[in-house]
């Protein structure tokens, strides 16, 4: 095995640490003494708990969550029944869908965000429907969440054999139990990878749920964006830190259900 050139190493290091950096000084100064900040005062574990004791912290996280668990549940059965359509069967029109279907992956959010904005308050207008709160932000999370699902759900149905499919059809499985029994099981680890992928977006999104919340909607992103505009405190940092560990556990997640399974036949 050839050993990496030492200029390559350097700056795979500089990288590193020009996109981690950052993520690390937040969490150390979580862990800072000094109630308003700056310089370091020594070491504590204070501001974790207090967070437990913040009524808007908690209603934020709160929002944070059932946001995430109900676009991640609609995205999810929605994503893998696109993600199953494209890959199975033909129809006019094929490559177009497939096309657009990337169009929310590779749009930028702010300008996705205002989109959102202008239809509702389009829709609102002429129909009376849509007032801005957790309603629009869950329509506006399962719109960019989709994409990811289906195309995760896709790649795995594409190095599924289709003959396996039909075999259960000429059995006399209905295209139901073909799809329950034959190929969902076989998708799982994608469906799953998927949602969590889906998960971790909607956790993690400030652009879109800002321009799309409402009273009462405010979810933890918004919360330490406002806050941070009065000045950052250790508590912005241990909220911080811990949406960062729940992303990396999730992404974490997806690695490890995405992995190539070993059968049986090739362990031994």
């Amino acid at each position: 095995m050839r050993r990496i050139p030492l200029p390559l190493w350097l700056v795979s290091v500089c990288l590193y640490v020009f996109l981690y950096a950052p993520i690390v000084v937040v969490i150390v100064y979580s862990f800072n003494a000094s109630r308003y900040g700056g310089p370091w005062r020594g070491f504590t574990t204070a501001w974790y708990p207090s967070l437990f004791d913040n009524a808007d912290k908690l209603q934020a996280a709160k929002n944070t969550f059932i946001l995430a668990f109900v676009s991640t549940g609609l995205a999810t059965v929605v994503g893998t029944m696109l993600g199953y359509g494209l890959s199975r069967y033909r129809f006019p029109g094929k490559k177009l869908f497939s096309f657009l279907m990337y169009i929310p992956v590779v749009i930028p959010d702010i300008v996705m965000a205002v989109a959102m904005l202008m239809f509702y308050a389009l829709v609102r207008e002429h129909l009376g429907l849509f007032s801005l709160g957790m309603t629009t932000m869950v329509l506006s999370h399962v719109t960019f969440q989709i994409p990811f699902v289906a195309i995760v759900v896709r790649s795995r149905l594409v190095g599924m054999d289709p003959a396996i499919e039909e075999a259960a059809h000429d059995l006399g499985a209905s295209s139901w139990q073909t799809f329950w029994h034959v190929t969902f099981p076989a998708i799982a680890p994608a469906v799953v990878a998927g949602a969590m992928l889906a998960f971790t977006l909607s956790l993690d999104d400030f652009v879109v749920s800002f321009f799309t919340t409402g009273p009462g909607s405010t979810t933890l992103p918004i919360l330490i964006y406002s806050s941070v505009k009065r000045g950052i405190t250790p508590d912005i940092n241990a909220l911080s830190t811990l949406i960062v560990l729940v992303s990396i556990l999730g992404t974490v997640a997806v690695m490890l259900l995405q992995r190539p399974r070993r059968t049986s036949g090739e362990s031994s």
